[in-house]
């Protein structure tokens, strides 16, 4: 298993990348994918912002998103933890168990990046995103 730190931004993205890579001294993202290249299409809106990056920071993986437009945002709540799991029933379980007593936001299921990939928020507030590692 892995874990990572997951930031969303409401249109800032960019700005917050280039901020944390010059504080800490690390190398912006070379790849950034953006929701109009995401396969499933995207507003024309939110064409430019970043759907997803990755910024090895302190031995780890810092994945940093915008989050579409109109979608509720809070700043202080914008941090989840991404744990990775390789085996399919222990992911379905964890899953569960973080479901139990909070809210599913997506439900555990294939996706054009993962093959189970799954949110939700615990009984304690926690946002946690379980993606399914090859």
């Amino acid at each position: 298993m892995s874990l990572d730190v997951y930031f969303s931004f409401n249109g800032n993205c960019r700005k917050a990348m280039e901020f944390y890579a010059a504080v800490f001294g690390v190398k912006r993202p070379e790849q950034i994918m953006t929701y109009g290249q995401n396969p499933g299409g995207s507003s024309e809106q939110d064409k430019d912002r970043i759907l997803y990056a990755c910024m090895p920071m302190f031995g780890m993986n810092v994945m940093f998103c915008d989050c579409a437009t109109g979608a509720e945002y809070t700043v202080g709540n914008n941090i989840m933890l991404t744990l990775g799991i390789a085996d399919s029933e222990e992911i379905q379980r964890i899953f569960r168990d973080l479901s139990e007593g909070g809210e599913v936001y997506m439900p555990l299921e294939k996706t054009f990046f993962s093959k189970l990939f799954g949110m939700v928020c615990d009984r304690f507030g926690v946002i946690w995103q379980l993606s399914k590692t090859e």
